[in-house]
């Protein structure tokens, strides 16, 4: 592969480091007076996901690594696997548990999801900013907390726990921002 000039990277470029492929999540430029500039960057282990935040000097390189994002629909799960399905070819793929890790509370049938290629071997999905869930377990609101702006637990129906506000009930809809596990609001 070709070799990239750390300062020519940007958030969302792909390289590989301590043989893993990782993208790019943090990147600035600094030039500190009377100093050498350098680049201070965090990249994101696909594989692992874990982080490493590295420090280099500005003529350092990398190795770039072609990372393709194609959209698949979420099929189903069977036993650790998760099988997504490419909506024009319709080939199944398969991704493992450690390769979806917390993404699993996200995955609700019928729903497209990025999978990440990196040189054609599937490394793992990329969540949308949002997604409309069903509220599975909800407790009741308790009369007179809603002078306040009151949240309480529920349960969505991929199991993923969420603070929504206490008229959500079973079987509402809701967007939760993937993020940060974050109630948006209501979905029809």
């Amino acid at each position: 592969m070709a070799s990239t000039p750390v300062i020519n990277l940007r958030k969302g470029h792909a390289v590989r480091h301590n043989n893993e492929v990782c993208v790019v999540s943090a990147f600035e430029l600094k030039t500190p007076p009377r100093m050498a500039s350098f680049v201070q960057m965090s990249v994101k282990a696909l594989s692992t996901g874990k982080v490493y935040n590295l420090r280099m000097t500005s003529n350092e390189s990398l190795e770039s690594v072609n990372l393709n994002r194609e959209p698949h629909e979420y099929s189903y799960k069977d036993g650790s696997d998760y099988h997504f399905m490419h909506p024009e070819t319709f080939e199944d793929v398969v991704l493992m548990a450690d390769q979806i890790g917390d993404a699993k509370n996200y995955l609700i049938e019928g729903q497209k999801y990025t999978v990440q290629l990196a040189d054609d071997i599937v490394v793992g999905i990329e969540l949308p900013p949002s997604v409309v869930m069903a509220v599975a377990e909800a407790p009741e609101g308790v009369k007179g907390d809603s002078a306040n702006n009151v949240y309480k637990a529920a349960v969505m129906e991929t199991g993923l726990i969420v603070q929504v506000p206490l008229f959500i009930g079973p079987g509402d809809k809701i967007t939760v921002k993937t993020e940060d596990n974050s109630y948006l609001g209501r979905s029809n």
